[in-house]
């Protein structure tokens, strides 16, 4: 079978074969979005798979590797674990800037690798990763986690055009400000303010973000190596 005829009707061909349910990995799956992406894709019928921090440390080749190679199959992996050390340049240590990069772009390298192995031989497969909108337009005090995430970006547009060829496709979604346990320690004048920047006045939600996740994997077959912002914010 070949890669094109993998596709039907608009659906990855896998996700359609009966009584056999897509599966999907969420790395970060304990937090608030991991959660609502993984009730969202359960609801549709999936095998989730959302391990936390830790059942499944992304800093680690090894613990990678040997969590991946239980896997029989592999339909998307969404790359969400996140780490946020913020603090002005000359104040922020080099432990806390090896510790974002080790989480936000080192695991998604890894559990990336990891699912290739068995994406290339399934001959079918997607990654998306979570993003974030400090990647295109810097915020003062967070250059790790910028810098992280425009690696992140980077990273997936360069695994598109090489896995392109074996039906594996790549993409990158930036979720933007969302009222979750991740940035419930900024003080209200930070989410204020995060809000007055969005054209239409208001947040995304993580609902959301899973639903156009689900959407992306399942009507937009064709779609890889691009970067999709889901907030306001120009």
């Amino acid at each position: 079978m070949t890669p094109g005829q993998l596709i039907q009707d608009g659906l990855p061909y896998a996700d359609r074969l009966p009584g056999v349910p897509p599966v999907v990995v969420i790395t970060g799956g304990q937090g608030t979005l991991g959660q609502a992406i993984a009730a969202l894709f359960q609801e549709a019928g999936w095998k989730v798979l959302a391990p936390g921090k830790i059942e499944l440390d992304v800093r680690r080749a090894g613990a990678v590797d040997a969590w991946f190679s239980r896997l029989e199959r592999l339909d998307l992996l969404i790359n969400n674990a996140g780490l946020r050390r913020d603090a002005p340049l000359l104040k922020l240590e080099s432990g806390d800037w090896d510790q974002v990069m080790s989480v936000n772009l080192r695991g998604a390298f890894l559990c990336s690798r990891a699912a290739v192995r068995l994406m290339v031989r399934q001959k079918h497969g997607h990654i998306v990763g979570i993003g974030s909108h400090t990647a295109r337009r810097g915020v003062a005090g967070q250059s790790a986690y910028g810098a992280a995430k425009a690696g992140l970006a980077a990273l997936g547009q360069s695994l598109a055009a090489e896995f392109g060829p074996d039906n594996i496709r790549v993409n990158t979604v930036l979720p933007g400000w969302m009222p979750t346990a991740f940035n419930a320690d900024l003080p209200a004048a930070a989410h204020e303010a995060a809000r007055q920047r969005h054209l239409l006045g208001r947040f995304n939600t993580p609902l959301h973000t899973a639903r156009f996740l689900l959407f992306l994997h399942q009507q937009l077959p064709h779609t890889s190596g691009q970067t999709f912002a889901l907030d306001s914010r120009p």
